[in-house]
């Protein structure tokens, strides 16, 4: 009982939820001394949605494996019936699988069930077991409802504006840049570019108009609603802000500025073929620039922030590239202080 006390006190000591996921799994290794034991993820819009692994150990491993946040290449949900039947049942599934079994556990949020916990072992999961494993992620689902609240925009869902820095930092900082070389659709290995960070600030366009015309309560309708078109308009592993009002914030890992660009105007032209319920045409300016290696997350903003201006200032509904009116003359970069202008 000590043992199980201590795991649970290690579990929800961490603010962190790829550590809370590392520590899970290490928990139930030591707890019921499975083969392996690993969380699964379901992402991806509907109908190209695939498995990402949060962690999982094998064996005595000494570190747990992970798929990267931003990884491109992952199994699809198909491929593995098993995980979807105990999402969609929301039940406990096990079945032989040639000299061992597999476990698998429903993980739930409040709103919906989005991955499973997979257990092998090598003889059938005891129901001593099965209860403690259960009891141990109900207390993982209740301390995850917490991480939400806390992180989570109450309206939208998105990730909320005091999330932003550390996301930033760990998203930016600990992303592992791609290779440059890539493994092409035939299993060939073919030269590939290496993807860098890009920073998007996008506003609503005339949105105080929609609060003094219909009532915040339709204010807030457009919010939430044009938080569902982002989702739509980008990936999975996009990072999503609300970061108050009418501003929202993207953080994303593309190849180039075109991929970029492309990626904002897709929301751009999706937000303006929407009819919003009761208001009708909703506009968004967008300004967008690249992360660069000094970059704050302050500065970054501010890059994307003055772009947006300048979108707004030349007519709304569009997209603006910093990095574009820098090249084109029409803007220019802040002076830097110097040390001794600092004092």
């Amino acid at each position: 009982m000590s043992e199980v006390v201590e795991h649970l006190a290690e579990l929800t000591g961490f603010r962190d939820r790829d550590v809370m996921d590392v520590t899970l799994v290490s928990a139930l290794r030591d707890l019921v001394e499975p083969l392996s034991v690993a969380i699964f993820r379901l992402v991806g819009e509907a109908g190209q949605e695939r498995w990402l692994t949060r962690a999982r150990l094998v064996g005595d491993a000494a570190v747990a494996s992970a798929d990267s946040v931003w990884a491109e290449r992952l199994p699809s949900a198909q491929s593995h019936p098993d995980r979807l039947d105990c999402m969609h049942e929301r039940h406990v599934l096990q079945r032989r699988e040639g000299e061992h079994w597999l476990t698998l556990f429903p993980i739930a949020t409040e709103r919906e069930v989005v991955g499973v916990l997979e257990i092998e072992s090598r003889e059938k999961l005891k129901n001593s077991d099965q209860r403690l494993v259960g009891s141990i992620l109900r207390i993982y689902h209740n301390f995850q409802g917490l991480l939400d609240y806390s992180e989570r925009d109450t309206l939208t869902g998105l990730l909320n504006r005091k999330t932003f820095d550390e996301s930033f930092l760990k998203a930016v900082g600990n992303g592992s840049p791609a290779s440059a070389i890539e493994q092409a659709d035939d299993g060939r290995r073919q030269e590939g570019q290496r993807p860098s960070y890009w920073l998007g600030v996008i506003d609503i366009d005339h949105f105080k108009r929609v609060n003094d015309n219909f009532g915040h309560l339709i204010g807030d309708e457009v919010l939430l609603l044009l938080s569902r078109l982002m989702r739509n308009s980008f990936r999975f592993h996009d990072l999503l802000y609300r970061f108050g009002g009418e501003e929202f914030v993207v953080l994303m890992r593309c190849t180039d500025e075109l991929d970029a660009a492309q990626a904002f105007e897709r929301l751009r032209l999706n937000t303006e073929a929407y009819q919003f319920p009761q208001v009708g045409r909703i506009t968004v300016s967008i300004g967008f620039t690249p992360v660069r290696p000094e970059d704050s997350p302050a500065s970054a903003f501010e890059r994307a922030d003055r772009a947006v201006y300048h979108a707004k200032s030349a007519g709304r509904n569009q997209v603006q590239s910093h990095a574009a009116l820098l090249a084109m003359g029409l803007m220019q970069e802040p002076a830097k202080l110097s040390a001794v202008e600092l004092f």
